[in-house]
């Protein structure tokens, strides 16, 4: 007898997805690559915001279609009565609710957290908001941008010359998507042990500040913001971006060993000597100078030969690549991580479990209400 191979670890879950825009669909898209079923219930009208928003390929939205590849998708007016019936029947059967509303507006609904423990005792109810469910802000719009502008992660990001900069990609988004991922992940999980349902409640802001390190670091240990530092570590070096003759490199050396390895490279063998490097608090203390030494000899080779003779030696080493050269990388290749989904290229999943397929090929997002017939049927 052939057994039938599982989607995913989450195969057979039934999550109900009323997320929108980026943080919460990003978390859901990690249950639906894991196995999980996500049936996406979106607003009459466009639904969800994102179709609306470019790029397109082939008349889809691709900020929509890359964080809802697999899903179902149902229209229902939660306000009407015949909609909400709907929508109970789907609760009752869930495993998972999750929303990224703000908070207050599933009470407005009608499905307050001790409202829906009374459907469905055993739901996991996963909320993502800017700032979380409790605190004085919690009522406070927020875009991924106000986040990171209040988080001080914009504060501390670009060159001490330059103004702040935002992260180039929507950190405080994608890291509340993740941990609302691990927050439903974990209360399945206790679930199994205790057979109750639970409450997960992440923030924006709360998940931004966890991803601060080296800014916090410096708070705590001085009391005082730190200032913003290009691309170099505050805390050990050499370990930056170098220029070559034709393009930047970054190198990273986080011990002596390394440093030591990267001057018998270079032929930098006085640098090895010299007292102002004898150390890696030393060398962050004398980075500046060390930088100069370092390209002063780098600026005579291009990227490509420094890059394979630094490798060579053990020491960590990378060119700066494009978006699209690091699409084309062998590596991206071998990871699966350039998948197909409704004929459209997309990010692949980066959770690789043994045991479980990690398809190339991957449905792609559904049509508004593409399953609605079939779905009101199935939980009329």
């Amino acid at each position: 007898m052939n057994e039938i191979t599982p989607k995913g670890p989450f195969d057979g879950l039934l999550v109900i997805d009323l997320t929108h825009v980026l943080n919460g669909p990003f978390g859901t898209q990690i249950l639906c690559d894991l196995g999980s079923r996500v049936i996406k219930v979106e607003q009459p009208g466009h639904g969800d915001d994102t179709r609306t928003y470019g790029p397109y390929v082939n008349d889809q939205s691709l900020y929509y279609s890359f964080v809802n590849r697999g899903k179902e998708s149902v229209v229902l007016n939660l306000k009407e009565d015949k909609d909400r019936a709907i929508f109970i029947n789907m609760l009752k059967q869930a495993d998972v609710l999750a929303e990224n509303f703000r908070p207050g507006t599933m009470e407005k609904l009608g499905f307050s957290w001790e409202c829906l423990q009374q459907i469905n005792p055993r739901l996991i109810y996963a909320s993502s908001s800017g700032f979380g469910h409790t605190g004085p802000m919690k009522d406070s719009p927020a875009y991924d941008t106000i986040i990171q502008a209040m988080s001080g992660i914009m504060m501390e990001t670009g060159f001490p010359d330059g103004p702040p900069v935002r992260v180039g990609t929507s950190l405080s988004d994608l890291c509340a998507g993740v941990y609302m991922f691990c927050g439903i992940a974990s209360a399945l999980y206790g679930r199994e042990k205790n057979g109750r349902g639970a409450h997960v409640d992440i923030a924006m802001f709360d998940s931004t500040l966890s991803f601060l390190e080296h800014g916090l670091m410096a708070y705590i240990a001085t009391g005082k913001s730190p200032d913003r530092i290009g691309n170099r570590h505050p805390y050990m070096a050499p370990f930056d971006v170098f220029n070559t003759q034709d393009k930047p490199v970054t190198i990273c050396c986080g011990n002596d060993n390394l440093f030591n390895s990267l001057c018998r490279a270079l032929n930098l063998t006085e640098a090895m000597a010299d007292p102002r490097y004898a150390s890696n608090v030393l060398r962050v203390q004398n980075q500046a100078s060390l930088k100069a030494e370092i390209e002063n000899v780098l600026k005579t080779q291009t990227a490509k030969f420094w890059v394979d003779r630094i490798h060579q030696a053990g020491v960590p080493v990378a060119p700066l690549l494009s978006v699209s050269e690091a699409m084309e990388l062998p590596q991206t290749q071998a990871r699966n991580m350039l998948v197909e989904a409704g004929g459209i290229r997309m990010p692949g999943n980066p959770i690789k479990i043994s045991g479980y397929p990690d398809p190339h090929i991957r449905p792609g997002a559904a049509t508004l209400d593409q399953q609605g017939e079939q779905l009101r049927l199935e939980f009329n």
